[in-house]
């Protein structure tokens, strides 16, 4: 569907050894963008997804490790890169529990992870992009950033902020080649949700099938997963001429979560 139109265009894509992160990954490399791949980790099976990366799309790609609970360390990610004209603000994780009991630690991580990173590589990131007079922030959010669910506080109370830091960021690059949106996923089947099926059946007894309809599935009218492909596709016409004129807004792709 896109050619190389993203040659010489360095993506920083942070959360990226799996998942939404990866799946981004990969389209923006197909796209013809060099790579920073990022993860708490710094395993050797890190750099050999780089390189793996690297040989399938033709691009160069690194991986830097960064802890994204750190602000330091979300702007060191950046510096070290060296270049940053995509940033795509993916790092997240999840816990659930009734508010009463959510661990007040919980709280603090998924806030950090979830939306203070993406502050600390953004500030660090737009002085890059105003230098190459070209950028493009793509924040992942999520259906939970646009409404709530039970037991999730700080996830929806961090996707909320993720989308809110989108809004004033476009507002603050509108007049500059640069935009900042936000996509929006419904539940995506990647390898952690993939692993969470076998319980929820053991939980509900119930098949594969009626986990996925009843349990993942109830809140997402279309009754399909969204798949790493079609987030990856997004961030990339998002980074095409063709979204030149969209700034602070959201997309989402969640089978129609939120059209109820």
């Amino acid at each position: 569907m896109f050619q190389k139109f993203l040659g010489g265009k360095t993506a920083v894509v942070t959360g990226s050894n799996s998942g939404i992160g990866l799946g981004i990954a990969h389209e923006l490399a197909r796209a013809g963008a060099d790579l920073v791949l990022n993860s708490f980790t710094d395993a050797p099976e890190d750099h050999a997804l780089a390189e793996s990366l690297a040989a399938e799309h033709g691009v160069k790609v690194r991986y830097i490790q960064a802890d994204m609970s750190k602000g330091a360390e979300c702007r060191a990610l950046i510096e070290r890169a060296g270049a940053c004209d995509i940033l795509v603000n993916n790092a997240g994780i999840q816990h659930v529990a009734p508010i009463p009991d959510f661990p007040a630690e919980k709280w603090d991580a998924i806030i950090a992870i979830n939306l203070s990173s993406a502050f600390h590589t953004t500030a660090a990131a737009l002085p890059l992009m105003r230098q190459a007079g070209w950028g493009r922030v793509v924040n992942i959010a999520s259906a939970h950033g646009l409404t709530a669910s039970e037991y999730k506080s700080a996830y929806v109370a961090a996707k909320h902020g993720i989308v809110g830091l989108t809004k004033v960021t476009a507002l603050e690059t509108a007049k500059e080649p640069i935009t900042c949106n936000a996509i929006c996923p419904g539940y995506v089947l990647t390898p952690i949700v993939e692993k969470q099926i076998p319980d929820q059946m053991k939980t509900h007894n119930l098949s594969r099938e009626d986990v996925i309809a009843k349990v993942m599935l109830h809140r997402q009218p279309s009754g399909q997963f969204a798949t790493v492909e079609q987030m990856g596709g997004t961030a990339v016409f998002l980074c095409s001429p063709a979204a030149d004129q969209i700034t602070g807004t959201t997309i989402s792709v969640d089978g129609g979560w939120t059209a109820l």
